[in-house]
């Protein structure tokens, strides 16, 4: 019977240094793993909200943008886009109906090989502020 006990013990022991392990590393997100990197394949530019569209075409033609925000350097902390030097990711709002404020969606476009966000083609969608990024398809 002591036995028993004891193997319990150490297996409640064992489950609550997990637990803490996991917590102690910072908020988990389901959809973060395996990835932790919060790139979610791609999108279709033509698959995305109207708003977004609108924003890509803004971004294309360099303005004008109804955000003062619009065109300031993303800082990519969280590392949920593939790493690159500071300046070379910009972020621009992309309107959400109803909101009050800027909302939780944005296009994050690198500077590219051009050095320009304009005609770098590489742009990414977030709806879930910045926690997940989907590659835009042109």
């Amino acid at each position: 019977m002591n036995a028993i006990r004891s193997s319990s013990r150490a297996l409640a022991a064992s489950f609550f240094l997990v637990l803490f392990a996991v917590v102690a590393n910072g908020p988990a997100y389901a959809f973060d793993w395996p990835f932790r990197s919060g790139l979610r394949g791609e999108t279709a530019a033509d698959s995305l909200p109207p708003e977004a569209r609108e924003t890509l075409a803004r971004i294309r033609n360099g303005g004008p943008y109804p955000f003062h925000r619009d065109g300031a350097t993303f800082q990519n902390r969280e590392r949920r886009l593939p790493e690159r030097p500071r300046g070379y990711y910009r972020e621009f709002t992309v309107e959400t109906p109803g909101s009050r404020d800027r909302g939780a969606r944005r296009i994050v476009a690198g500077t590219g090989s051009t050095g320009n966000v304009q005609t770098s083609g590489e742009y990414y969608y977030t709806d879930d502020h910045y926690r997940s990024f989907r590659r835009i398809r042109e």
